[in-house]
């Protein structure tokens, strides 16, 4: 797989939790070919490494809606253990902790999904404002064209004529 297409595959697994962008615990442990518990009894031994603002525990509601997002078990199973949200410097973070060849390359692609995801949403932000720029700028404009309109309209309606007299001299026909 190209490093374009993972960055891209592990992007979708980042969501937004409590306003955070974070990946789950069971994510994680797959890209690192780990399991969820391995990697949590990891992250428990070095707990200090893991602040509140690295790492949190989803409550039984945020699992729900993460678990209707990623349909990841199977038919009637229930989760046993709320999972663990990793914001990115919770990520990186990991990289101490799972100190393996694959863990350091995976950890690097997900760094640059990370990374990815904030030029998007830069991108976004700057386009959305552009947008509203150009709506005041037209919506000014918008009432000029209609005005502009609403005269021409009135140039063209047939205007009432009045008879006229003639004044000035007319040349009779002689014959």
């Amino acid at each position: 797989m190209s490093k374009e297409i993972a960055v891209e595959v592990i992007a979708t697994r980042i969501m937004e939790v409590r306003n955070k962008k974070v990946m789950l615990d069971r994510d994680l442990a797959k890209l690192y070919g780990v399991k969820p518990k391995a990697l949590n009894q990891a992250v428990k031994r070095n707990i200090k490494r893991f602040p509140d603002d690295f790492m949190f525990q989803l409550s039984w509601e945020e699992a729900e809606c993460s678990r209707s997002q990623f349909v990841t078990l199977k038919q009637g199973a229930n989760i046993k253990y709320l999972p663990y949200a990793f914001t990115e410097q919770g990520v990186a973070m990991l990289s101490s902790v799972l100190n393996s060849e694959r863990a350091i390359q995976v950890n690097i692609l997900i760094m640059r999904a990370f990374t990815r995801l904030k030029e998007i949403l830069f991108t976004h932000k700057e386009l959305a404002a552009k947008i509203e720029s150009l709506e005041k700028k037209y919506a000014e404009h918008d009432q000029t064209i209609r005005e502009i309109f609403s005269i021409i309209k009135q140039l063209l309606e047939p205007q009432p004529q009045e008879e006229r007299k003639i004044t000035g001299f007319s040349a009779l026909k002689r014959t």
